[in-house]
This record gives structure tokens, sequence and C-alpha cells, in this order.
């Protein structure tokens, strides 16, 4: 039996942030992912400077060419119909996960984790992780970084997540047709709380629609409707995922086992910022482990990540407020309308897509805006549709 300072399940931008930051310290680091490199994952691809900064700090890389289409055009939509088509925004990256997680995993393995690949966990204990294939790895610290379906956290909590929170996504990676411009397209409605997205890459376009699954009984309509509004290949297969989309788990973990990335629901339900908020977590995981092994009390490892990951968490908290003014049929055509106009709130998003601003940045826009929204509350509850 091989033993380690540290297992990290799961090898996406959380895993391998966990994985070099432990492995940089001196740590003894086994990484186990039941896929090989490199794989597909459902995601956007956007990167924003929230993330091109944490790869920078965490990985020391830099944004590149070959790796990163970047773009200062974004368009927004209600169900096709244009709020805001505007081409000097601050500028966001778009990437493909599969070279990207690939590229992550191998800075991760050169810093000196040992990699145990393409083979799932049958069986999880305190100290002892099992492979399909018989491998057992003992460890001092766990940290699962496994994704929205996390074995780790579903032997911790006897599910991955709650059924009536998580979103859900479907998506296809269609040819870039030669007539389409670079703008990064967001639309408000294709999805009841949520929304879809196409977002351009080098040869194609990422095109997809997530929300919380409890609120669509039909996401598969929804994203063929999606398809026919951006002209996207409909004969192409859809892939689907669930998405945490802010539903974060508020203890993410047990004593020395810990939680990062998807597999601790840090997922902003806004933006869809999980990248940054990945590698944040699995870097904070790591210290937290280093730290903690450090004093020879693994068991304190969790009470030290949740002070290092509790300002994520209060950003998400944050969403989750902004999401009740987005997407309630009380007040969001006062949201489209507010977007529409141009308003400051339009600037702050921008800002908050490219990974620029924080929701505390938006606290006064919100602020400005109460009296007319508990007002349109108060009609909607009532039945009231005279003029605002």
């Amino acid at each position: 039996m091989s033993e380690y300072d540290v297992v990290i399940v799961g090898s996406g931008p959380a895993g391998s942030a966990a994985a070099i930051t432990a492995a940089k310290a001196g740590l003894a680091v086994a990484v186990v992912d039941k896929a090989t490199f490199p794989r597909d994952k459902l995601c956007g691809g956007l990167f924003t400077g929230r993330s091109e900064k944490a790869m920078q700090a965490i990985f020391g890389l830099e944004v590149t060419e070959d790796m990163f289409v970047t773009s200062n055009h974004m368009r927004f939509l209600s169900k096709g119909r244009v709020l805001a088509d505007i081409r000097n925004a601050p500028p966001v990256h778009l990437t493909m996960r599969r070279e990207f997680d690939a590229m992550l995993h191998s800075e991760a393995l050169k810093a000196g984790a040992t990699p145990y690949l393409g083979q799932p966990i049958t069986a999880l204990t305190d100290d002892t992780l099992t492979l399909r294939d018989g491998i057992k790895l003992r460890f001092k610290a766990l940290i699962g970084a496994d994704g929205v379906n996390s074995f780790v956290a579903r032997t911790l909590f006897g599910r991955p997540f709650d059924p009536e929170k998580i979103g859900f996504g479907l998506e296809i990676e269609t040819p870039l047709p030669p007539t389409r411009d670079n703008a990064v397209e967001v639309d408000f409605d294709a999805a009841s709380w949520g929304y879809g997205w196409a977002f351009p890459k080098r040869k194609t376009v990422t095109v997809g629609v997530g929300g919380i699954n409890s609120r669509n009984e039909d996401m598969k309509a929804n994203m063929a409707a999606y398809i026919a509004q951006t002209g996207s290949d409909e004969s192409l297969r859809y892939k689907g995922q669930y998405l945490p989309f802010g539903d974060y788990k508020k203890t993410p973990g047990r004593d020395h086992i810990l939680l990062a990335g998807d597999a601790a629901g840090l997922v902003d339900p806004i933006t869809g910022e999980g990248i940054a908020l990945a590698m944040e977590s699995g870097q904070h995981a790591a210290n937290a482990v280093i730290e903690a092994l450090a004093q020879g009390k693994p068991q304190t490892a969790l009470s030290r990540y949740m002070k290092l990951v509790k300002p994520i968490q209060r950003s998400l908290d944050q969403a989750k407020m902004w999401r009740l003014i987005m997407f309630p049929k009380a007040t969001e055509g006062y949201f489209r309308k507010a977007f529409e106009r141009g308003s400051s709130l339009q600037m702050k998003y921008l800002e908050l897509l490219a990974g620029e601003a924080e929701y505390a940045d938006l606290r006064g826009a919100l602020l400005r805006r109460i009296p007319k929204l508990g007002w349109r509350l108060l009609k909607h509850r009532l039945g009231f549709k005279g003029p605002a």
C-alpha cells in the first residue's frame, strides 16, 4: 500500500491547483482521476480576469494565444432580442477545457504529484482510498475535487448535491460559421432561472443552456429553441451535466477530508464563474492541509479551510441575492429594462463577468433600486397591472 500526505481526487482546475500547491510545499501528493488526460468537460470555457489572476498566482502561467481566444465584444439578449451589444467591454478569455485542464494537470505532475488515472474509486475510509484495480492509497488528508457528482461528497454526506437546488446544463460544440463575429453572447431568458450562452472559440462555438433543474421541466426543449435561435447545427448530440449554480456546501468536508471546486458547489449562479473559484478553493484546501499537517493535527484541516474559503462563500451568497432580482417573474422585466438602458447596472455586470468587480461593488446599484423593486413585488403579489 502506497502512503501519501495528501490524496487529491480529481485533477481539473481545483484538483490540479491543490496538487501543485501541496507538492511545492514538499508534501507527498497523489492525484486520482477516473479519466485520463486530455478529457472532455461540459463547460462554456469562459475564463475571466479573476481566473487569469488565479492561474498566474498558482501555476505561474499566462494567457496565451494558443490556449485562449480573447474578446471584448459582449452581446446580451432576451429570447433572441438584443438588449445590449457592447464592443468595448472589459475583455474576457475563452478556452477549451479539454486542453486547458490537461495543461494544469501536467503542471501538477511537474511539481511532483504522482498520478493514478483511468481508475474510479470503489471505497473510501478515514485513511484509505481503494481504486477499481485494487490499488490502495493511505493518506493523512484528502481533498475531493471530483466534480458535481463527487464520490467524496457522496461518501461524506450521503449525496453529492441537493436535487431541488442543483442546476442542469446542456451543451454542444458547433462549427464556427465564417460570418460569425467574436461576440460573447448571453441570453437571460433561454432557460428559467438560468441563461443561454454562445461562446466563440478558435474553430467552434460553445452553445448551451443551463438553469435550476427543478424550475425547467424540459431543458431539451429550451436547448432546441436556443440552437435554432443561434443558427447552430441541430444535428449535434447534446452533452448534459448537473451544475452547482450557487448551492455551495456550508461545511465543505469533514475533519481531514475537504471538498473543493464543483464538489463543494462553488459556482457563481449569475456569471457561471467556476474555473477561478475552483483554482482558488483548491489552493485554499491545500494550504489548510499544509498547515494542519505541519502542526501534527490533520483533523484541524477543515476549520482552517473554512476560514480561507469564507470570502468565496460570502460572494456566492451575494450572487444568490442578485438572482432573486434577475430571475423571478415579478422583477425580471425591471432588470432587463435597466440593463437595456445602458445603466450603471450594465457596466457593473460587465465588470463582474470580466472578473474586475465583486458583488459588493454592485451594492450601491441595488440599494438605489430597492424602493422601485419593492413596489413591483407588491404589485405582483396583489395582481395589479397598472404602470410602474
